[in-house]
């Protein structure tokens, strides 16, 4: 047990001092005789110290429920500050070109992304070490942008959506609209603050970070969203946008790996809205540098443990407060009535 004004106790001999200075100074009488008082002490006069040693306890109480006593216990819990990502994937009709993988062989842009966004959610237990605790949605874009998934806790679902992804082959519906994918992705994530929202997802941690990583090969170039309206979009609404340019890029050169190979205007698009919303821009040529991207976001985003402590305090001060009632009103009422004497 604590106390909120442990000051206020060095008032406790206060009482006591004022009671015995009280009965040193009491006006005194010369009388001739004892004889006539020799019984005194009899009677209702044995009971005269009880007033005010009720007031001294009475007064001791009151001054330690000034002192507020209380009573606390403190716990402590780890609290994981999830990350909402949305998973944006190019499946317009150049996803179906050709990209090398790790042992020279050749497959096609959509089986190599399929994979990656599979291993990225799932893990494999090297490279990427998989989303589990994370709300992850699917959102496909060609001339129009899907939804395939809402934001879920549920992998194995989400992965049954990613390995059945195909191409879109329509030639009505073939188109590059990220731009579109963008502003739905954003819109996605803004509403988790919506309480109605997290109530139907049972949402009860905190997101800690918002996240949009868009796969695509091409530039924009359908919709009603542009690029740049859908990142302004995204960083009002607290999103890092992380741009993947998957394209016909040369690998770099061994005698100068630190030059950048110079950028498309499609290219420096996608750059300019990963700096505007605090995300990531890389490019990729094939399934290792792929790979590579992936895994680094996945180090930068990861879920936040977080140990909060909590302390309740149960005020006590009511306890002392009675008793010291219980002791005063008697007192008071015994001076007024049966112990009351001449002043």
């Amino acid at each position: 047990m604590n106390f909120a004004f442990p000051w206020l106790l060095l008032l406790l001999p206060v009482p006591l001092v004022i009671a015995l200075i009280r009965r040193h100074n009491r006006p005194t009488m010369a009388v001739p005789s004892l004889q006539l008082w020799q019984h005194a002490d009899t009677g209702r006069a044995r009971f005269l110290w009880i007033p005010p040693t009720a007031r001294v306890i009475a007064a001791t109480l009151l001054i330690i429920a000034l002192a507020r006593p209380q009573a606390g216990s403190t716990h402590s819990t780890q609290v994981s500050e999830g990350i909402a990502i949305e998973l944006l994937v190019d499946v317009s009709s150049s996803m179906a070109m050709n990209i090398q993988l790790s042992d020279q062989k050749q497959t096609t842009r959509m089986e190599v992304a399929k994979e990656l966004v599979e291993r990225f959610i799932a893990g494999d237990g090297e490279e990427l070490q998989g989303r589990g605790g994370d709300l992850i949605g699917l959102v496909t874009f060609a001339r129009y942008a899907d939804t395939r998934s809402p934001l879920t806790f549920g992998h194995e679902a989400l992965l049954q959506l990613v390995r059945s992804l195909e191409i879109q082959e329509r030639p009505n519906e073939d188109g590059t609209a990220y731009g579109d994918a963008l502003a739905v992705a954003a819109a996605r994530l803004e509403q988790l603050d919506d309480p109605e929202v997290r109530q139907r997802r049972s949402l009860e941690g905190e997101i800690s970070s918002r996240v949009i990583i868009l796969l695509t090969d091409g530039e924009n170039n359908s919709g009603q969203h542009l690029p740049i309206e859908a990142a302004g979009l995204a960083r009002e609404w607290g999103c890092r946008i992380y741009c993947i340019s998957l394209g016909d890029h040369a690998p770099p050169n061994p005698q100068t790996p630190d030059a950048e190979p110079p950028l498309s205007e499609a290219e420096r698009v996608l750059e300019h809205i990963a700096l505007e919303t605090g995300g990531l821009f890389r490019t990729a040529y094939d399934y290792d540098s792929l790979l590579s991207v992936y895994a680094e976001v996945d180090q930068l985003e990861r879920s936040r443990i977080v140990t909060r402590n909590y302390t309740r305090v149960a005020e006590l001060y009511w306890l002392p407060l009675a008793v010291a009632l219980l002791f005063l009103f008697p007192a008071l009422m015994l001076e007024a009535t049966w112990l009351r004497t001449v002043p």
